[in-house]
């Protein structure tokens, strides 16, 4: 496939896609830094359909936050809020219970949970909360926890993570989120959530998840005070990992929404840093099966496109998304199976339903 790049620069680069080399560091400074969008899309779009073809992939699934109480109160979030705060709240498992069963006719296959570090929560309310959950939806797989999740219910425990995910695998725990690591950076950590693990602490807990059989997902949450730089070292810290473990299903990238926030004053990302940053990670995640572009964060309609920029998976129906709302998101709140499918066939792919692993729960041809 000829492509007649607007930046030259790019030329060597998609001579090492064409030879399914590995992408340097060097590399990404130069995807992220060039203006050919196109181009990038391009080499992008040939990577991802020699992965997945002209399938573009979603989940039934519903979100649960527990509890907006945390202890970090990162400056990028707006969903946290202090016991004392209006809005506070926390889930009992008869809330949890009421969640569920209002949607209970509908053919949910996924749940994901996570929520803010409740001081007041032991880790019993943790192995409740997955036991009502498998009780009431038996055949969904639940995704929950991020690794600061984790770290935090460890030094709850005085366990290993290794010994933590045991007891969390017993209780229902299926897969895990990739929530949690925003961008492997000392330097954003310190300014922006440092009470928060740091990402050499979030690598090595991924690891050690992967390690004890539980998949997970990574994300990078760009648009703020992140450079380039940092950008390249996250997605290449990534890959590192999924040489060693291969445990990471997909990679996601997360869109900072900055209203209501303490980082108020930065301005949206724009419709081409997103599509740059979804491209970028397909060409520099080699070792990644699927690139999610999370409609939540980017809107319905910049998702579609972001098909053919390398993301080979829209997520899902959600159903009542709250954390990324909080923060200003203008897309819709959940989507019904039939609009998720619209969107995909509009952009021209395939859509395929999916359970957590990515195996085909029903596969639309038309």
């Amino acid at each position: 496939m000829k492509i007649e790049f607007l930046d030259k620069r790019l030329e060597p680069v998609y001579s090492k896609v064409l030879n399914k080399a590995r992408l340097s560091k060097e590399d990404g400074f130069c995807l992220f830094k060039t203006f050919d969008l196109t181009g990038v899309g391009m080499m992008a779009d040939l990577v991802r359909k020699s992965k997945n073809s002209k399938k573009a992939y979603y989940i039934y699934n519903q979100h649960l936050n527990y509890t907006n109480i945390c202890k970090n109160r990162c400056l990028f979030c707006a969903y946290a809020k202090d016991k004392e705060d209006d809005g506070a709240y926390c889930f009992s498992m008869k809330d949890v219970t009421k969640a569920l069963m209002d949607r209970i006719d509908e053919p949910v296959n996924e749940l994901h949970i996570v929520g803010g570090l409740n001081v007041d929560l032991g880790f019993d309310y943790y192995t409740d909360l997955l036991r009502t959950i498998k009780k009431i939806r038996p055949n969904a797989h639940i995704k929950a926890f991020t690794c600061v999740e984790i770290d935090y219910l460890s030094e709850l425990l005085n366990l290993s993570i290794s010994e933590t995910i045991d007891k969390l695998k017993q209780a229902g725990l299926d897969m895990m989120p990739g929530g949690g690591a925003e961008v492997l950076s000392s330097r954003v950590h310190k300014k922006l959530f440092k009470k928060k693990i740091d990402g050499d602490r979030w690598l090595e807990i991924v690891e050690k998840v992967h390690n004890a059989g539980i998949r997970t997902n990574a994300t990078m949450l760009y648009g703020h005070i992140e450079t380039i730089e940092e950008r390249v070292d996250h997605l290449i810290a990534l890959r590192d990992v999924q040489d060693k473990t291969g445990g990471f299903s997909a990679f996601i990238p997360l869109a900072f929404h900055s209203e209501n926030t303490r980082l108020s004053e930065l301005p949206s990302t724009t419709a081409f840093d997103d599509l740059k940053n979804i491209a970028v990670a397909r060409l520099m995640l080699d070792n990644f099966d699927h690139i999610k572009a999370y409609w939540v964060m980017i809107g319905e309609k910049l998702a579609q496109v972001a098909l053919s920029y390398g993301a080979d998976d829209l997520d899902g129906t959600i159903i009542e998304e709250k954390i990324t709302h909080t923060a200003g998101a203008k897309s819709a709140k959940g989507l019904t199976k039939e609009q998720m499918e619209t969107m995909i066939k509009e952009a021209g792919f395939i859509p395929v339903q999916r359970d957590s692993f990515y195996n085909e729960v029903s596969h639309n041809v038309k």
